[in-house]
């Protein structure tokens, strides 16, 4: 599964820088280029919601599978319109709307088949691996893109994530099925509101879905790329820009030992924000461009940390049966912001300039991040260690290892959580 995805990511990468740049030369409009994230807002929360629901009621490891197949076949559809003589812009507003529904589909199957195979007390260190395989790719793959795209323009980079895809497919026949629960629910509508209404009781988790939302909101500067590059007189550097964020989050992935000793997760996620902001609005203010990349690497190795510590608090207190729905409503609160954030940044550029919606966006965060953990009690008290949520995942996941529970007894057949806990690896 790790490989698989390291491939995927690497390939969809070429793809990320590849889609708003063409964009860019085919209309010269920082607006359209922001408006790929409202076409993608949408699928992703409909699709994000279902997909969860799935999660929960089919074979986790089938919807992997065929939605990595579906990916692939629109990277062809991508590279076929790039082959014309003269490009279309619609099917890249449709293709980046299909990846989003099918991105939401797969995401909740991915991140919920993890903590069935992984001991509880490594899913921090589960949460920096898995952050260290997209890290790579997306290191890897927009530094390809940058030099694909100034020779071969974007053709070259849709072929190879169309290969990438085939790989990944090849690799996902390989897993081990991941069957539902026996006494899962259908997909319905009910289902998606019980997974809401789980998420609604839970304030500390509230807590961490909103702090990433207003974070890419306000200050997730990706989709302005190509004109600030521009501006710094650097276009050379537009795949260095895209690669420094995962670059920062890999020196964060690399050395991230230190996250397993932390237990108040809900106060690092809010001082990471905060980092992150800070860290984009001087990105925004400053002219040269090795600076900028220096900050942008800063910016990404704070929303790992973020990132590393939201995963552990969602892990290590969901329970089994309700995985799939509330990684439904993660994957909006790591989606949803960063799509929005495409709007708002382009939007903005447009009315102001470039820097000042880098800057301005960047500010907006830290005060919001500011106001939010002074409303968030429960976020800022939460402690691994104490949580009653916690201590009941472990509880369960002991029992149904057979591994002395906290009353000393051992559990046997039936006991504990759904039989889908015991799910071969």
């Amino acid at each position: 599964m790790w490989c698989a995805g390291l491939v995927t990511v690497f390939g969809s990468s070429l793809s990320f820088v590849a889609l708003p740049l063409q964009l860019k030369e085919l209309t010269g409009s920082t607006l359209a280029v922001g408006a790929l994230g409202a076409v993608e807002l949408v699928p992703m929360i409909v699709f994000g919601l279902y997909g969860g629901a799935l999660a929960d009621s089919f074979d986790r490891r089938r919807l992997v599978l065929w939605t990595e197949v579906a990916l692939g076949l629109v990277a062809v559809l991508l590279l076929l319109n790039s082959l014309l003589p003269h490009p279309m812009v619609w099917p890249l507003y449709a293709a980046a709307a299909a990846t989003s529904a099918l991105t939401g589909m797969q995401r909740p199957a991915l991140d919920s088949i993890v903590p069935r195979i992984v001991p509880h007390e490594q899913l921090p260190a589960t949460a920096a691996l898995n952050a260290l395989r997209w890290q790579i790719g997306s290191i890897a793959g927009p530094a390809l893109a940058g030099g694909l795209l100034a020779v071969a323009g974007p053709r070259w980079a849709y072929a190879i994530d169309a290969a990438t895809f085939a790989v990944s497919v090849l690799l996902t026949l390989r897993l081990a099925p991941s069957p539902a629960s026996h006494d899962a629910e259908r997909p319905s509508l009910r289902a998606i509101a019980e997974g809401a209404r789980y998420a609604w009781s839970r304030k500390e988790l509230l807590g961490t879905y909103a702090i990433d939302v207003l974070a890419m909101l306000f200050a997730f500067p990706l989709a302005i790329f190509p004109f600030l590059a521009d501006e710094l007189d650097a276009p050379w550097a537009l795949g260095l820009m895209y690669a420094a964020l995962p670059a920062g989050g890999l020196l964060v992935s690399l050395t991230s030992g230190w996250t397993s000793r932390v237990h108040r997760q809900g106060r690092a996620i809010a001082l990471a924000a905060a980092g992150w902001g800070l860290a984009v609005t001087a990105a925004g203010l400053l002219h040269q461009v090795w600076l900028v990349l220096l900050l942008l690497t800063v910016a990404g190795a704070c929303d790992m940390i973020s990132g590393i510590f939201r995963s552990a608090m969602w892990n290590q207190t969901i329970p089994d049966a309700l995985r799939g729905r509330l990684a439904g409503i993660e994957l909006l609160s790591y989606s949803a912001g960063p799509q929005l954030g495409q709007v708002r940044i382009g939007g903005m550029a447009a009315l102001t300039s470039v820097r000042a919606s880098v800057s301005l966006g960047g500010l907006l965060c830290c005060a919001g991040v500011g106001l939010l953990a002074l409303g968030l009690p429960k976020l800022m008290a939460y402690d691994a260690r104490t949580d009653v949520h916690a201590r009941r995942v472990r509880e369960q996941r002991a029992v149904a290892a057979g591994a002395p529970g906290q009353d000393g007894e051992r559990g046997g057949p039936g006991a504990g959580a759904p039989d889908a806990d015991r799910a071969p690896a």
